[in-house]
């Protein structure tokens, strides 16, 4: 079992900046990778960004590439989502995944939800314009 906890959301104008943070604990020895995904209302959830636990490969989607940036710090067991020059579409409630299945991986599944078998709470991010 792992466990994630997602922090850092809020309300912010269009341009600046947020920092999520996904903290996780349990079985993490066992995480492939873990991922950043959001979901809008009336919409599914979509990829963000992913990071491989073994190397560091990341991966980010296009609609944030140059904004968002996805880090970890190992010793902590935690991710971070460094998202600058916030646009109104990026609002969303963000969620954090982990893949202890190895089932993350490129090029398909490493940027679906099926990749990942736990998921955190979600923290919502608001950007207005």
């Amino acid at each position: 079992q792992v466990q994630l906890v997602e922090s850092g959301g809020g309300l912010v104008q269009a341009g600046g900046s947020l920092r999520l943070s996904c903290a996780a604990s349990g079985r993490t020895f066992s995480t492939y990778a873990m991922g950043w995904f959001r979901q809008a209302p009336g919409k599914e959830r979509e990829f963000v960004a992913t990071l491989r636990w073994n190397n560091g490969f990341t991966v980010v989607a296009d609609s944030v590439k140059g904004r968002f940036t996805i880090s970890r710090d190992n010793a902590k067991n935690m991710v971070y989502l460094q998202m600058n020059s916030l646009k109104p579409e990026d609002t969303a409630v963000y969620y954090c995944g982990a893949d202890t299945k190895n089932a993350a991986t490129w090029p398909v599944t490493i940027a679906t939800p099926l990749g990942y078998d736990y998921w955190g709470q979600g923290t919502q991010v608001t950007v207005s314009s």
